[in-house]
């Protein structure tokens, strides 16, 4: 409905009011109308200054046709719970269903994108484009609900990123199109009860029996059980496994082989038991499972072989003969999970952040004067401190999102290294804004958060699985300080600048900070660089330092790095900012002049203000002065207020059909009145 269609509608509601809906017993009596509140669409208040079909394609970047088309097959179907609510449809889970019926109404949903070629080329074209394609479907997915794309992410990129990766040409021939068509049900049996994060302690084991050119796959404690294996309960037909393989006595490190679990009519096959790992507080739709394997035979041919083999005889053979790098070369391809649950807590957070911004442009509480009117929450200036600090993170996020799958897809050999630290330090950093998001966004709705069918409150628990899974976030950031501090070392052992990993900047003097910020010094892109710059070059510095004055006492390097978590901590939250950082600023770069350049500059401006005032490193090692950190926290204010009036403008850029939302974002009197408690 247009806008005019919409401001005739509400001052027809006003002129001519529809008749009370209650009844009176008596006739003679009688109750006088007062004034009740009306619901007025935020779009008849708020003004739109620049194009956000355009700013749309900053934040989609890619395949916005290919989103569109999806987003379209949702809405129209059933099978994905249409509903009508407030005079709009919506579409999202049920979560008064069973985790039985999620999970049946999940594979339902799997099968009819699949019939309309939703996954097309998804294992059997590696062109960047067509991965890119993947990704974008996958993120439509992710905001319908994250149980659908977490069940179809298992499908093709663990359990067919495994054949991919891991594979050759005797498994991509076998197994590649007939996973993409969903005759094979993949899962990706890695994490177990006693390991997770430590994946080189799994202690599944498996041997060759030289007699009959079979492995034998045995789960030899209970510690050992495969544990919450997305697939393994219900649908799975075949898994990944990982697995030590001992081979005459010897231990050669963790492999991976192809197990069939279950036959084409779903029955359990022999010598394996699985049991259900039973309701979550979250992902009900996926059917985690625990699996254990009693000396299960399967084909020598079922060793994933592209890092080792073993040949008929039982004779193990590797290109890559240190372990350690031959370990590293079966973790690398897993890259693309961390790359997927990236961008997923980025939708997820803007979602969040829809919900809860129309919501509080439509929604007023208190007057500010005697009998005056009541004022929108997004007026207030604590409210838009709440969440517009957020929105400008969420925007930098999504930034960052788009530049690691771009990276992701035109990887080289060279850049895997690059691309492994990257993700390993985006995927902690977008998982807990998006956490942080969702729980400011759910007590900036007050109690309607508490309401399934407004989505930010449930969210919460749907994503919070992403801070642990596909690596702890904890252990990541400190994987990403161990690089830095490998090439630091490296450069300094040859004498040598610094060369990748974004280390560049150490190279230069030494940034100078202002002994006092202006607003005009502290929205400048050079001051901005400059102190995130200072900080991850610092923090570098006193990593090496103190790691180097440890081993200099005689202390392991595995202690060392224990006894030092605190600088890896910062460190590694140093490099994922200032690398958000400059991706926002290339993009903003790459804008030409006009408002929608204006207003992403505001939000970077927001974006590095917050960091700066809420990361206490730039106290505690004196990169800001207190008078500096006050004139910091001022300017978050100064700019919540400027980025007040394109608050509607800027969600709306997010391209997110109404239909995902809620019936909180629109009329949300409507959507609770007695008729259609009634209906």
């Amino acid at each position: 409905m247009d806008r005019v269609a919409l401001r005739t509608q509400v001052l027809s509601r006003h002129l001519h009011p529809p008749p009370p809906s209650f009844s009176s017993s008596s006739s003679s009596s009688c109750i006088e109308s007062c004034a009740c509140l009306e619901y007025s669409p935020a779009e008849l208040s708020e003004s739109i200054d620049f194009d956000t079909k355009e700013m749309r394609k900053l934040m989609d970047t890619h395949n916005l046709e290919d989103r569109d088309w999806l987003y379209g097959l949702i809405i129209q179907s059933n099978l994905f719970n249409r509903r009508d609510r407030g005079g709009k449809v919506f579409v999202g889970p049920d979560y008064n269903q069973s985790k039985e019926q999620q999970r049946l109404i999940t594979m339902k949903r799997i099968e009819y994108m699949a019939d309309r070629g939703a996954f097309v080329g998804w294992l059997t074209d590696s062109t960047p484009q067509s991965q890119l394609r993947r990704f974008a479907l996958q993120e439509v997915a992710d905001s319908f609900d994250h149980s659908l794309s977490i069940k179809i992410g298992v499908h093709f990129f663990l359990w067919g990123g495994a054949l991919q990766f891991f594979g050759t040409k005797r498994h991509h021939d076998k197994w590649l199109r007939d996973t993409e068509n969903y005759r094979v049900k993949g899962c990706f049996a890695m994490t177990e009860l006693g390991h997770g994060s430590n994946v080189r302690g799994i202690e599944t084991v498996t041997t060759y029996d030289s007699n009959t050119g079979e492995f034998i796959v045995n789960t030899p404690c209970e510690s050992a059980q495969k544990y919450w294996i997305g697939g393994a309960a219900n649908h799975a037909t075949h898994t990944v496994v990982f697995s030590q393989l001992k081979i005459n006595g010897t231990n050669q490190g963790v492999h991976a082989f192809i197990v069939q679990i279950r036959d084409a009519d779903g029955n359990i096959s022999p010598h394996i038991r699985i049991a259900d790992c039973g309701h979550k507080i979250g992902l009900n739709g996926v059917d985690n499972g625990r699996i254990w394997f009693d000396n299960v035979r399967i084909p020598r041919e079922n060793l994933l072989n592209s890092v080792a083999d073993v040949s008929a005889d039982g004779q193990y053979s590797s290109a890559i003969k240190d372990p350690d790098q031959r370990f590293a070369a079966f973790m690398a391809p897993l890259t693309s999970g961390r790359v997927i649950l990236a961008s997923s807590a980025t939708y997820s957070a803007k979602i969040g952040l829809s919900i809860a911004i129309r919501y509080s442009l439509t929604r007023c509480a208190f007057s500010l004067t005697s009998n005056g009117p009541e004022v929108l929450l997004l007026d207030y200036p604590t409210h838009q401190r709440r969440l517009l600090p957020l929105l400008a993170k969420t925007y930098a996020m999504s930034f960052a999102s788009n530049y690691l799958k771009k990276l992701y897809v035109k990887r080289t050999p060279e850049s895997i290294k690059t691309i492994h630290v990257v993700s390993s330090a985006f995927k902690p950093t977008l998982t807990w804004h998006n956490m942080r998001t969702l729980q400011e966004c759910r007590e900036a709705v007050g109690g309607q958060g508490l309401k399934t069918e407004n989505r930010v409150g449930h969210l919460k628990s749907e994503y919070d699985v992403q801070s642990t899974f596909e690596g702890d976030n904890n252990v990541l950031m400190q994987q990403v300080s161990k690089a830095l501090l490998g090439e630091y070392v490296a450069a300094k052992k040859k004498n040598r600048p610094l060369n990748g990993l974004g280390l560049e900047h150490i190279n230069r003097p030494y940034p100078v900070i202002p002994s006092q910020l202006t607003s005009s010094t502290l929205r400048s892109i050079q001051f901005q660089m400059n102190i995130f710059c200072l900080r991850e070059r610092d923090l570098l510095n006193r990593f090496a330092a103190e790691v180097a004055q440890h081993q200099a006492q005689g202390v392991s390097r595995e202690i060392t790095f224990t006894l030092t978590y605190s600088l890896a901590e910062d460190l590694g939250k140093a490099f994922a900012d200032l690398s958000i950082m400059q991706i926002f600023v290339e993009a903003e770069e790459n804008v030409p002049a006009g408002q929608l350049k204006n207003v992403l500059g505001l939000m970077r401006s927001l974006y590095a203000m917050i960091l700066l005032e809420e990361d206490a490193a730039f106290l505690r090692y004196g990169y800001l002065s207190t008078d500096n950190a006050a004139a910091v926290r001022k300017e978050v204010a100064k700019l919540c207020g400027e980025l007040r009036p394109h608050a509607l403008a800027l969600v709306s850029s997010f391209g997110i059909p109404d239909a995902f939302l809620s019936p909180l974002a629109f009329n949300w009197i409507e959507a609770n009145t007695w008729s259609s408690v009634e209906n």
